[in-house]
């Protein structure tokens, strides 16, 4: 009896189930041992996979827990690309959907925040924004159209996902704050950085990403916050490299 190739995966990513009858090696042997090392090494790379693209969620949960919780997941969702940097992305939403971690209500974003870290890391390239491309005169500056660099990202959340981060990765860090913060990746240099936002910089971000001009984003982020500040916004945006290219509105 041969062992097809869906019978092969299906036992791959749960060590517990059988392995598939009639396995063989290549010489005619049974093969029911090598595969069970097989089985746990592939196991326990994926585990290690996600403790390294996940490692704010580690750090909250204990290596203990963690451990478990990623063997739960490598059984649910086996890969679907041989390049690990793109796995782990139903990981948050995994998350979301687990009744016994419904206490910890932040996990799910601080997951969302280690994603978007990895994903700003692997982001193309780009020159950012020349400040010197915003002097043109005030009238013409509402229609112009800011695109977000490749590697910038932006979380919104309820809980303080900001302070959450920094109590977890910086010595002498202030406990967080009971405040729902929105937080911008962005890749300034080599490396991803986590910039917490002001009350309407989000909606703003998100604007632009729509390809909405500078004017309509801003009238976005005021309807969300009327404290919006457009230069402190602009300020951020130039500061963290966050933006890319610069278009004028085509129909002024």
């Amino acid at each position: 009896m041969t062992v097809s190739e869906a019978q092969f995966h299906a036992a791959l990513f749960n060590p517990e189930a059988p392995v598939p009858a009639g396995l063989v090696s290549a010489t005619g042997a049974p093969a029911g041992a090598r595969y069970s090392i097989y089985r746990n090494n592939v196991t326990v790379s994926l585990r290690d996979a996600l403790a390294t693209a996940f490692p704010l969620v580690a750090k909250l949960l204990g290596p203990e827990n963690f451990a478990g919780l990623s063997k739960l997941y490598v059984r649910q969702h086996p890969p679907t690309s041989q390049l690990m940097m793109f796995y782990g992305a139903e990981f948050p939403r995994f998350l979301d959907g687990l009744p016994s971690l419904a206490h910890l209500g932040y996990l799910p974003d601080c997951a969302r925040l280690d994603l978007a870290l990895r994903q700003s890391y692997h982001a193309a390239d780009v020159v950012p924004l020349d400040p010197v491309e915003l002097q043109i005169d005030p009238d013409l500056l509402a229609g112009l159209r800011l695109a977000p660099a490749p590697a910038t990202r932006v979380l919104r959340s309820s809980w303080p996902l900001f302070d959450l981060w920094r109590y977890n990765t910086e010595p002498d860090a202030p406990k967080p704050r009971a405040v729902a913060q929105d937080v911008l990746i962005t890749r300034p240099e080599y490396d991803p950085v986590p910039v917490l936002l002001f009350p309407g910089a989000a909606v703003w971000f998100e604007a632009l990403a729509r390809g909405m001009t500078l004017g309509e984003a801003h009238d976005s982020a005021l309807g969300d916050s009327a404290g919006f500040d457009l230069s402190g916004a602009l300020a951020t945006a130039l500061q963290s490299k966050s933006l890319s290219t610069l278009k004028k509105d085509e129909t002024l």
